[in-house]
């Protein structure tokens, strides 16, 4: 074709352009190594990730960019770079409930990228103390699902942990269902994690309705059960499916199209205020009447808005609750502060879980 060999020679010049550009970054990232080592006593830093500084430098780049090159791509780009960034200054170590393939895992990915060292473990309490026992620098765990709601075990554990809520992302959940041979019947089972086969329910009473559905501790631990007998078929995410060896029967078959799941990344990080921040709170309340009512009027006061609310038993006494609460605003602002003084006067007990950039 006329012009082509002209136009990849150009191509070429440019890709060696762009490699020289990421050298020289990294070598400045380098020299931030150097300085916070220096200014540490000549120790590492245990984690590079500055939540805040991944958020400007995202935003800058998404809203400088002239396209045609998409911003989608810019950002999947700049997340690599910024992996490769991370490793480094000291590859962070990031716990998440496995094994591989789950989403959980998958959320990890796109959080940091594929430079970072991955651990997977059990169960989310595993995460939480991996990362308290610094095993890990940090964890990624759900915290929410758009179509089944919050997942309880995650905010249980923050009642005794010490860990911060330093960051959060939504990932788009679409499930498919897979097997070892890629038939469209013949299975005992359709084995999943919990919520996934709750996200798919009407979709399996449609197609599978006479087949046995079970739970399983994750929807990796369900592929590998399905890579050995082909009588059993699987819900989870397509990366299971090139992991484990499986094939994919039917794709997208969660109920609703737009479902995605709420991550927290986990550590001792504080993110300094970006100007567009979440706070995360658990508090508990005097057994009164009109306690929770009195408790909302600081954020009607304060013009704040709630994005979540939810409670749970304190375990301790009961009838007693604890409240999780999300609202906009970084717990350095100025409205933020005062909010918060307002909630301390009325509640038994108040911890701020972490202030960090929108997702």
């Amino acid at each position: 074709m006329k012009g082509l060999k002209g136009i990849r020679a150009k191509i070429d010049a440019l890709d060696s352009e762009i490699l020289g550009l990421l050298n020289k970054r990294a070598a400045q990232v380098m020299k931030v190594r150097d300085l916070k080592a220096e200014a540490s006593g000549g120790k590492a830093a245990s984690v590079a990730f500055v939540p805040h500084r991944e958020r400007q430098v995202l935003d800058r780049l998404t809203r400088l960019n002239p396209g045609p090159f998409p911003n989608e791509g810019v950002l999947a780009v700049f997340r690599e770079i910024m992996s490769a960034s991370l490793a480094l200054e000291g590859r962070p170590r990031i716990a998440y409930m496995g094994p591989a393939a789950t989403f959980s895992h998958k959320a990890a990915l796109a959080k940091f990228g594929a430079q970072c060292e991955y651990a997977p473990v059990a169960g989310i309490p595993d995460v939480f103390a991996e990362v308290e026992q610094g095993r890990a620098d940090l964890g990624v765990v759900p915290v929410e699902n758009s179509s089944e709601g919050v997942i309880r075990h995650t905010l249980d554990l923050f009642v005794d942990s010490s860990l911060k809520v330093c960051g959060e992302l939504a990932l788009p959940i679409r499930l498919c269902l897979m097997s070892k041979s890629g038939k469209k019947s013949g299975y005992k089972a359709i084995l999943s994690h919990p919520q996934p086969l709750a996200q798919a329910r009407g979709w399996l009473d449609r197609n599978y309705p006479g087949v046995e559905r079970g739970e399983s501790s994750s929807t990796s631990a369900a592929a590998k059960l399905a890579a050995k007998d082909s009588k059993i078929a699987v819900i989870g995410d397509a990366l299971a499916a090139e992991v484990y060896g499986l094939k994919v029967v039917a794709k997208n078959i969660q109920d609703k199209s737009d479902n995605m799941t709420r991550f927290l990344v986990i550590g001792r990080t504080l993110a300094e205020p970006t100007g567009r921040d979440k706070t995360s709170v658990m508090l508990s309340l005097r057994d009164k009447v009109g306690a929770l009512a009195s408790m909302l009027k600081p954020f009607e006061a304060a013009k704040i808005s709630l994005s979540s609310i939810e409670s749970r038993p304190s375990r301790r006494r009961p009838w007693e609750y604890y409240f999780f609460i999300d609202f906009l605003g970084h717990q350095q602002d100025k409205k933020t502060l005062k909010l918060l003084e307002a909630l301390k006067k009325r509640t038994l007990e108040l911890k701020v879980l972490g202030s960090y950039p929108l997702a």
